[in-house]
């Protein structure tokens, strides 16, 4: 019996072809795999300069984000959204008036609102709703403009991004009164009772970074909870960093974190919680 002796130049050879191998192959699982950053804030001048842009958006392409929302919340800042969106291929916008912006109303502000909401690229009304835990505008106008506003989605046709803090008792009845076709509630922070109630009125839950927080318990409890079907990922960037990031400031790429702790959660495989949590955004925002 002849035996064979490998080199240990040739067994070397061959670990790095197999790294580089394993190296490819991550590279076209990143490529194939398609994610959703459903609510940024890219079109915060006072957190992006304009010409980091490019940068940032190229950043969240590598990182397999090949679709934004970045959302207004006033006029302004809806109207910047749906600049970028023109500009930047896989960008998206959505419009509306934030609840601590409900006190700067005015008479034109809906027209223009409705105007802006006309655009093909326009996905949604948002983000609106109820913000007891601030209450930078009073409570009775934040419910009245909540109300209009979602009246104006019902009319449009459009889908509603819901903010809510400290608030979730009005904003459900509120909701109850005036029923969109489709809402999620963003960077929800609730608990398991209140996603149930969302998920009786045929609501969606979206979740951010909070979720790799150590003290983001209840958002994994929720996220153990909420069918696949109705959850979506989101960063809120430029706040609410994930870890392994925090103390930096967050952008769209990040969103991959959020989606591997989703699925880590969940006990599935990060492709099958990436395709879930894409799918339900595409068929939400028909994007």
């Amino acid at each position: 019996m002849k035996l064979i002796y490998l080199s240990s130049s040739f067994q070397t050879k061959r670990v790095k072809q197999k790294t580089s191998l394993a190296k490819i192959r991550i590279t076209l699982s990143l490529k194939a795999m398609k994610l959703i950053d459903t609510h940024a804030h890219l079109n915060l001048k006072s957190s992006y300069k304009k010409e980091e842009l490019p940068e940032i958006i190229a950043r969240a392409k590598e990182a397999g984000v090949e679709k934004i929302i970045n959302v207004g919340i006033d006029i302004k800042t809806s109207i910047r959204a749906l600049e970028l969106a023109k500009e930047y291929e896989g960008l998206f916008a959505t419009a509306g008036i934030h609840p601590h912006e409900v006190k700067k109303i005015d008479e034109e502000t809906y027209p223009l609102l409705k105007a802006l909401l006309a655009d093909s690229k326009m996905v949604a009304v948002g983000e609106i709703g109820l913000d007891y835990a601030k209450e930078y505008s009073p409570r009775k106008l934040q419910q009245e403009h909540f109300l209009r506003q979602l009246a104006l989605a019902k009319e449009l046709g459009l889908p509603v991004v819901i903010h809510s803090r400290a608030a979730s008792p009005d904003i459900i009845d509120l909701l109850v009164t005036e029923l969109p076709e489709k809402f999620v509630f963003h960077c929800y922070a609730g608990d398991v009772a209140e996603a149930r109630k969302i998920l009786d009125l045929g609501g969606f839950i979206s979740v951010t970074g909070i979720i790799t927080f150590p003290k983001g318990e209840n958002i994994r409890e929720v996220v153990r909870y909420v069918p696949l079907d109705h959850l979506m990922a989101e960063t809120d960037c430029p706040f609410l960093t994930p870890v392994p990031f925090r103390g930096k400031r967050n952008e769209p790429a990040f969103v991959r974190y959020v989606v591997e702790k989703i699925a880590e959660v969940k006990k599935i495989s990060f492709e099958k919680c990436a395709e879930a949590t894409t799918r339900c955004a595409e068929e939400f925002f028909g994007i």
